[in-house]
Formats: C-alpha cells, structure tokens, sequence
C-alpha cells in the first residue's frame, strides 16, 4: 500500500505503524523541534502507533474503521505533526502528564495529584499527602520522571466497557474519574496503558513515554510546576516565570470554585439534574459583582483618573469595563468610556507585510502619538475631541465628542494593547492611571488529571458570540483562532503581572450555558471542512456537559451575556443611537 508521509513516498507493508513509516523514511529525529509526535489524516489527528494496512488476522483497534476513511478520504497522504504547531504541543502536553502521574503513582501511591492550571509554560499541580511534601520530594520525582522516559515504555491503547472502566477506576481509588465517567453518553472507554499503570487523557498521544524528554519541575508550596518545552526553541525546558498577580487571581478562584461546591464538570453537572445550577448562577455573579466593587474602590483610594482595561480575546473588556463603570457611579464618579479602538488608523494607510498579510491586532494598527497626546491634554484638565473609528469605511472620523476630565471623572479606557507601556509616556504621572487586566481563567476541571484551557473556554465564548451577534460561521471563528493567539502572546500576555489589579471573568457555570448555543452548530460541521479535526475535538469533550436551559438566570449585566445576548450596556448604546 503506497503511502505518502510529509509528501514522500514510501510502500506501508502490512502492520506496519506510521511511527514505523517515519523512521525508514528517516524523518524521526531525537530533538524535539522536528521530531514527528502525531500524524494529520484528512485533517484529523492521529496517534503515530496507528496501522494503515493491516494483515488479516490482525486485531482491529477501535479506530482502525475511522483511519481506514481517513487514508481514503486523504489519498494516502500523512502529514507528520510536530511542536511547532497547537495540536502538537497538545500530543505532547498529555504524554508528559502520563509520565508525571505515572511516577507519582510509584514513589506516593497513597498522594492525590490534581493539575489546577497553568501560567505561561507551568502547569500547576497541587499536590494531597499524609506526609508533608517538600522540594527532596521534587526531586525524586523528576529522578522517576527521567528514568520512565529514558525507559522509553509504549503507550497501549485499549478500549474498555464503560461499566469495566468505571469499576476499575472505582478500585483504582480514582473517584474523581468515576464521577466523570457517570456522565458518559457512550458505552465504551479508551484508556492507555504500561503495565499496572492506567489512566487517560483527552486526546491522541505520543507512542511511548521516551517522547516527553524535555521537562523540568519546581518546588511551590503545597505542590509544584510541571514545566513543558519552551515553544520558540522546543529542546529546552522552560524556566519558571514568577507571576504571583496570576497564581493569587488563580488562587482566589479555585477557593471561590470550592465555596460553591463546583470543582469539577461532574459537579456542574449534578448541580444542573437537581436544579440547583440556578442558586449556582447567582452566587457565582454576587461574587462577580463583589469583585468589581473591591476594583472600583481600590481606584479611588489611589486616586486614579484613568483606568487602562486589557485582556484576551473574549475575555468580556466591554461588558467589564461598563460594570466597573457601574461601580464607579456607585461611588459618586462619573466615569467616561473610551475604547482604544476608535484610535485605529484609517485602513488605506495599512501595508501588508513581506507575506502580503496584515496583523490587525499589531500594535502599529493604533495611533499611538495621538493617543498620547490626547491622554496628557485631558489628564492636564484639557478639553479634547475624541475620533470615532467606522469600521464600515475603515476610517477614523471625528464628529464633534468633547471630553474633558472634572473632578468626579473618570476615564476607562478598554483596548488589546491597553497595557502596553508604549501608551503612558514619561509626562504622564503613573499613580494618575490604574491598570487592569481581565481574562476568563478557568479553574473548572473534567478530572483531576485533566484541565479544561482557558483558551477553550474563551474559544467557545467567541464561535458562540461571532455566530450569534456578528453573522460569522463557526469555521471562520476557528480559521482565525491561531493567528488571535499569536497577537496575544506577543501583545497581551508579557503585560499581565505589571496590572494593578486581575480580574478574572470565567463563571464556574458557563459551560452549562454555551454548550446549548454551540453543540447543534458543531453537530452540523462536514468532515470535509479544513477545521473539522478540532470540531470534533471540542464535540468530544462536550460531550461530557450536560447543558442546561437557564437564560433567564443571567443578569442583563453578566460577562456572559456578551457572547449569548441580552446584554443591556449594548441595548442600550443601539438604543440611543436609533
């Protein structure tokens, strides 16, 4: 059988495995930069241990029918998936995981781990023992790391019934998993295996534990950092970044998760049967709501007359911004809204770069002097005339808004690059302006062993809101999610601990919400669609959330009503403008 990987031809004999293809090929490679870690199959991922031509009295494996459409769907052709690429990072993620709990279970059988999130290229891991534990502890355990992957043990796959894998996790002492497994719509389990040593992560893996050579752990109290390959240069272990603004905002989250009782998706789940997801909603924004009233008041004490408001996509800037304006007016201030957008050069002065592509989110596309300029006249006392930015004509215009600061104002200003420091030159005074950083950080587990990314969350927040509210298709969203993600790491994130303040928008319920919106519409993805392979990783899991009917639970005001509608700030700007 002709099989072509990387555009190569080579002739697949029976049994043999793509990780087998590659090496006769001689496209395996002992650094992490090029080495191949997955195989794109008609834009599907699969894991390099796949057969594509089978002897006869070969046993199937569970995927072997949906790799045989593959191969014929694609013509033969494989492409190898390294870590210079999202899903790759992701194979990888999951496999140094593998060896992380994998050791764990070896030196403390008895200790619970749990990954909580993760702060740049950390994940952190909480650690729940008997015995204190301690950094001799870490070492020992980067030791058992090192020595499972220089054992190089392979990875097996093996499918199980779902009531079989929900007894052997029951006595595995892995509660967490079994509570999940309960909301499993489907009849069997894919687990992987080494020896007595099963578990499961969400996703395809790498064919044997030797791949996750690049790692590093440190010490924090109570636990540690698994530290992954840094992305720029893959061979080297990242550095542990101290961000002790993010690990607090992370901290205070995790404790307000564990108030409500909704730790985990099991959690929201029953609290979604019982109809308590409701009593879940208000509290979850009473807390919302507390938070902006501690921010707006931590402004006042400092004395602050302009508050720059930054964060990722989908973070909900504009929904935080008129909440802390709310806030504020409680206070007796009169806020006065800005958005860096309106300081957007006209489009016809735009040049593609030497790719023939423009980066809209790069920070050239604002008008930075005049944005200086305008800040330093009003926090002077100075009247200025503020543009508005059309984006039907792609121009900045001016139509007579006068703004100047009183002694009861306030400016809050919202943008992508609000926290940039290109934006508060030297004349500015620095205790005149309070910085806030905003991002949905998702402290929301489907297990102990598995994180739900923020970016998926934020992700989700986005299909549903551009196809809701801006006519945009799901594909669309998703063609696009890579290159926003590049213009955060490059824009947003490097700014986030120089905040005066974190705050994190993620609600402990809002999966419940956006499944409902978002499932029936990636229900309707072809296969044939480029983005079809990360369709269904989202569908898959999904489908361990059960959605839940509850709209009118959310206040007009919620961060969540800015992706699913109903929000009253944008009502009522349309309102005024009719």
């Amino acid at each position: 059988m002709q099989i072509f990987v990387d555009d190569r031809s080579i002739e697949a004999q029976p049994g043999d495995r793509l990780v087998d293809l590659t090496q006769r090929l001689g496209l395996d490679s002992d650094s992490l930069k090029t080495r191949p870690l997955a195989a794109d199959i008609a834009g599907e991922v699969f894991t390099l241990t796949y057969i594509p031509f089978r002897k006869s009295d070969m046993e199937e494996s569970p995927s072997t029918p949906r790799m045989r459409r593959a191969i014929r769907k694609g013509e033969g052709r494989v492409k190898l998936i390294r870590y210079d690429e999202p899903r790759g990072r992701a194979v990888y993620e999951r496999t140094l995981l593998f060896v992380f709990f994998m050791a764990m279970r070896s030196l403390y059988p008895n200790a619970t781990a749990r990954v909580n999130h993760a702060i740049g290229a950390g994940l952190d891991i909480e650690i729940q023992s008997t015995e204190p534990f301690g950094e001799e502890d870490v070492e020992r355990l980067r030791e058992e790391c090192r020595r499972i992957v220089k054992a190089d043990y392979p990875l097996e796959r093996q499918r199980l019934d779902i009531a079989e894998a929900i007894d052997f996790f029951e006595q595995d002492g892995q509660s967490d998993k079994v509570r999940l497994l309960l909301w499993r719509a489907f009849t069997y389990f894919d687990v992987y295996r080494h020896g007595d040593y099963v578990d499961y992560f969400y996703g395809e893996m790498c064919p044997s534990t030797g791949y996750a050579s690049v790692f590093d752990l440190q010490y924090r109290d109570g636990g540690l950092f698994l530290l992954r390959p840094l992305q720029k240069d893959p061979d080297q272990a990242a550095r542990y970044v101290y961000a002790p603004h993010l690990a607090a905002t992370f901290e205070e989250s995790e404790h307000w998760g564990g108030l409500m009782h909704c730790t985990t998706v099991a959690d929201l789940n029953a609290m979604v049967e019982s109809g308590r997801v409701r009593e879940l909603i208000r509290v979850n924004e009473a807390l919302h709501e507390r938070r902006f009233a501690e921010i707006a008041t931590r402004i006042l004490h400092r004395g602050a007359k302009a508050v720059l408001i930054a964060g990722p996509s989908s973070s909900g800037k504009t929904t935080s911004a008129n909440r802390l304006a709310t806030q504020l007016r409680v206070l007796g201030k009169t806020p006065i809204l800005l958005s860096l957008d309106d300081y957007y050069i006209d489009r016809r002065y735009v040049k593609p770069d030497e790719n023939g592509e423009i980066d809209y989110e790069h920070l050239n596309m604002i008008d930075v002097p005049q944005f200086n300029r305008d800040l330093e006249a009003l926090l002077l006392g100075e009247t200025v005339e503020i543009p508005t930015f059309d984006f039907s004509t792609g121009s900045r215009v001016y139509n007579g808004k006068f703004v100047s600061l009183k002694d009861d104002a306030i400016l809050v200003i919202e943008g992508l690059h609000a926290l940039n420091p290109a934006l508060l030159t030297p004349a500015i005074d620095r205790k005149r302006v309070f910085k806030l950083y905003v991002s949905a950080l998702t402290t929301i587990n489907l297990d102990n062993h598995n994180r739900i990314p923020s970016t998926d969350v934020r992700l989700l927040r986005r299909m549903v809101r551009d196809y809701l509210t801006r006519g945009s298709s799901i594909e669309r969203t998703l063609g696009m999610w890579e290159s926003v993600q590049r213009g955060e790491q490059r824009w947003i994130f490097p700014y986030q601990e120089s905040a005066d303040a974190i705050l994190n928008t993620a609600l402990v319920y809002e999966l419940c919400v956006l499944k409902k919106h978002i499932y029936p519409l990636l229900q309707e993805m072809p296969p044939e669609s480029p983005c079809y392979d990360e369709v269904v990783r989202i569908i898959k899991f999904l489908h361990y959330i059960r959605d839940a009917a509850v709209e009118e639970e959310l206040p007009p005001t919620s961060i969540l009503r800015e992706f699913v509608g109903g929000n009253t700030f944008y009502r009522k700007e349309k309102e005024s403008e009719a």
